[in-house]
């Protein structure tokens, strides 16, 4: 039986060994993890550990073994990172590393084979249309809003921090949405436009002893969360507590582990979610399995509710590292 998640438990820096945080990567979020990385190792050096930056666009990852690095924290997002090939090169050098494994973060990364599992297990998630490599012809492509209605959002399914996506409000505004997402990936996915409150709720833990964390309600201007907005704006207002009617933050946090354990995730994760304003149903959008680390993050900014700090947040994750053969 898996121990329950304890955010107090004690943790010897001495014993996690040489520590790689690999950071910066190749992947069109190289930006953002080369911001998240900088602040995880100077988290991790402060609580004692022996941690070094590791970047895999400019090294190769059998020098993790080569230098004798004990364990990884991925600070990696995207393709390459969090998509589940880097956890299939970490199994195979054996070493332990943070979040989740190969077959959970592959799915996750995915937002339609995340959606078809959510489904699975009737969990609520916006409609959606995939567009496939044959399917971005401008006759299929306008057609889409008359089965999802307007407005709609378009967006490549493998990529994370709104990188290629579009809010469509007409059908001449689709083939521009499709053409920039087919940018990021050979698939388009357009997906329902829910109406409402914007909201995160990030897990720690594994399986039944998983642990929701404090909701964060995320207020854009005009509803805008991008590229910009979340990373280098300071316009983005965030509420945590989130505001919400305690009913309503306990349902978030219900559907946030019930998708996260559904996934098998494992570590930490991050739920995005939409509470619809008419009815107030609550949606899922995705799931990030190596959420951002950044001063804008909010992984850590919900921690510090639940009271702790970004730098032991660092430390617990550290210390939960595991391969798909030796988790508990």
């Amino acid at each position: 039986m898996t121990a329950a998640f304890d955010p107090d438990q004690a943790i010897d820096a001495a014993t996690l060994g040489k520590v790689a945080v690999l950071t910066g990567g190749r992947s069109a979020e190289r930006e953002v993890s080369l911001m998240s990385g900088a602040g995880v190792l100077q988290a991790l050096r402060s609580q004692g550990v022996d941690a070094h930056a590791f970047d895999p666009a400019e090294r190769p990852l059998q020098a993790l073994k080569d230098e004798g690095f004990a364990r990884v924290f991925i600070a990696l997002h995207g393709r390459g990172g969090e998509d589940g090939s880097l956890q299939g090169a970490l199994e195979l050098l054996q070493l332990p590393y943070t979040g989740s494994g190969v077959m959970a973060s592959s799915i996750a990364m995915d937002k339609t084979m995340t959606k078809r599992v959510w489904l699975a297990e009737g969990l609520p998630t916006p409609r959606w249309v995939l567009l496939q490599p044959g399917e971005l012809q401008r006759e299929r492509v306008i057609a889409v809003p008359d089965d999802l209605g307007l407005p709609l959002i378009v967006k490549p399914p493998r990529e994370g921090s709104s990188i290629g996506i579009s809010k469509v409000e007409g059908y001449s505004q689709m083939q521009e949405a499709v053409t920039l997402a087919a940018q990021y990936d050979p698939d388009v996915l357009c997906e329902e436009f829910i109406t409402g409150i914007e909201l995160t709720c990030p897990v720690l833990g594994q399986g039944a002893a998983a642990r929701a964390l404090p909701v964060v309600r995320i207020e854009a201007p005009d509803g805008n969360y991008d590229y910009e907005h979340k990373y280098f704006s300071e316009d983005t207002g965030y509420r945590c507590p989130s505001g919400l009617a305690p009913d309503e933050e306990a349902e978030v946090q219900r559907l946030t582990l019930a998708a996260y354990r559904a996934l098998g995730c494992r570590g930490w994760g991050r739920a995005d979610l939409m509470l619809r304003a008419r009815d107030r149903k609550i949606f899922l959008l995705e799931m990030n399995t190596s959420p951002g680390m950044t001063g804008h993050s909010l992984v850590p900014m919900s921690a510090r509710q639940a009271g702790i700090s970004y730098e032991r947040l660092c430390l617990l994750l550290l210390a939960q590292a595991s391969t798909d053969s030796t988790r508990a």
